[in-house]
């Protein structure tokens, strides 16, 4: 069981991020390479990610890589899913590549203690190998695009959905709606929040506020960081019975309203009101693409948009959550237990 303690200052500091963050989505998704559970959920995307994998030696090099960082244990490195992640997975990348040599060095000794290897990599990086830091990168970026962009559009929805219904149980309930809204896995007994977790610890916030991040691929159990000291966060598995992320990427809507603006209808619903540089990169085409589709949706009534300063901010109507809710069905398809999950015991 996991603690975490809220003061008063904590409740007005809840956030919930507004897209996915490839980076979680890349180690939550590493764990369930490695598990063999939720055959229903994640079963087609294993299979395929083995098929990739055997067809293109880089996408098998970059996952090799990338779990000896993060196995099937107790513990994966904080450093690989900093605070300031961004929908851009380049940008994300290159937060991970400038954190400081000091503290990756300190999180791969802490590895190493959980989960003794004699992989190269890790040692490489530990001690500033040459070329290190570059090979990591790589394998990030790599791994991404062979086994995550596949479904991203799938996996975008998804959390869109889930930040939707988040952002609902926040305008009804305040954040104490927000946070009641976690259950089952957390239960909120104010002025804790008391979350499944494989390991029993306490969390105090003392003021700092918590990050909320639903993930695709988290499984079960939440996840948050194993430095007490770092921003405090903690990662969710989707709400997946939620049914319009899902259902916006089957194949019958798309045909209906093309894939990029289904896309990006789903990814309006997943915020209270997004921009479109926000809603581009959430969905993965150029600003200027966004803009057209998303003047197209405005057109037909299932969004509306208004200016806010710099920036236009796009809100779905009551005719686009109808078209979401009466869509077809979907097709087919941690520092825990379950996988890497919180710090060590």
């Amino acid at each position: 069981m996991l603690r975490i303690h809220f003061t008063t200052e904590d409740l007005q500091r809840i956030s919930l991020i507004q897209h996915p963050d490839p980076l979680w989505e890349i180690v939550c998704s590493m764990c369930r390479l490695q598990d063999r559970g939720g055959e229903g959920t994640f079963g087609a995307w294993r299979r395929s990610s083995a098929a990739e994998m055997r067809r293109h030696g880089s996408a098998h090099r970059a996952a090799s890589m990338l779990r000896t960082l993060v196995p099937l244990g107790p513990y994966f490195p904080d450093f690989l899913t900093p605070a300031s992640s961004s929908p851009d997975l380049a940008s994300s990348v290159d937060r991970v590549l400038s954190t400081p040599q000091r503290r990756i060095t300190a999180e791969l000794r802490i590895l190493g203690a959980a989960t003794p290897t004699t992989a190269p990599f890790p040692t490489d990086l530990a001690h500033a190998g040459t070329g290190a830091l570059a090979a990591l990168g790589w394998a990030l970026v790599t791994y991404e695009k062979a086994l995550i962009a596949p479904v991203w559009e799938r996996l975008s929805a998804t959390v869109g959905a889930d930040i939707a219904l988040r952002a609902r149980a926040l305008m009804g309930g305040g954040t104490e709606g927000l946070l009641k809204s976690l259950r089952p896995m957390a239960q909120w007994e104010p002025p804790v929040l008391r979350v499944r977790y494989p390991v029993d610890q306490d969390l105090h916030l003392e003021g700092r506020g918590l990050r909320l991040v639903p993930s695709y691929f988290c499984r079960r159990e939440p996840v948050t960081l194993a430095d007490p000291d770092l921003t405090p966060t903690l990662v969710y598995p989707v709400d997946r019975s939620t049914g319009p992320a899902q259902d916006l990427s089957t194949e019958s809507l798309a045909v209906l309203l093309g894939r990029t603006r289904a896309v990006l209808l789903a990814s309006v619903a997943g915020g209270s009101c997004r921009s479109t540089t926000q809603l581009a990169a959430a969905t993965r085409v150029s600003v200027p693409t966004a803009s057209q589709q998303l003047a197209v949706l405005r057109d037909t009534g299932l969004i509306v948009s208004r200016r806010e300063g710099k920036h236009q901010l796009h809100s779905v109507t009551s005719l686009g959550l109808l078209l979401l809710e009466g869509g077809p069905g979907p097709g087919p398809g941690p520092r825990r237990a379950d996988g890497p999950a919180g710090p060590l015991a």
